[in-house]
């Protein structure tokens, strides 16, 4: 059995990310769920949330927003609708993000038509913040 296999990360902008890695942790809408090498396939849906991969001793981590992830026994590949890389993460950006979020969901109830835009912006936004301070 191989002891990594390929993960590959792609936005509808291109590439973010294709390495071989060891395992990943990734938020999958039933929760997240861990990838070893030679893993058994699946394919399912990725919600917002923090992607974790580990390549020998290097640990990497992105934030991601929505998309589908299909496992195979060599191969993770990971169509998202948003991922970034810690160091590519505009932190003010996001900070600005979650302040807006904050102060319209204050604004509006759960009966309101925009109140999930808002609630899923501001998880976004806290993923964000989250993975940014993981910079080295």
């Amino acid at each position: 059995m191989a002891s990594n296999f390929l993960l590959e990360v792609v936005t509808p902008y291109g590439l973010v990310l294709s390495q071989e890695v060891e395992e990943i942790t990734a938020p999958g809408a039933e929760g997240e769920f861990g990838v070893l090498p030679g893993h058994t396939p699946f394919f399912t849906t990725l919600k917002i949330g923090e992607i974790m991969y580990r390549a020998g001793k290097e640990q990497g981590h992105m934030a991601v927003a929505w998309g589908f992830v299909e496992v195979l026994h060599d191969r993770v590949t990971i169509l998202a609708e948003a991922a970034e890389l810690p160091t590519d993460i505009d932190v003010e950006r996001a900070k600005r993000a979650k302040e807006r979020a904050e102060r319209s969901l204050k604004q509006l109830s759960s009966e309101d038509k925009e109140y999930y835009t808002y609630v899923a912006a501001l998880e976004r936004a806290m993923n964000r913040l989250t993975v940014a301070s993981r910079r080295r």
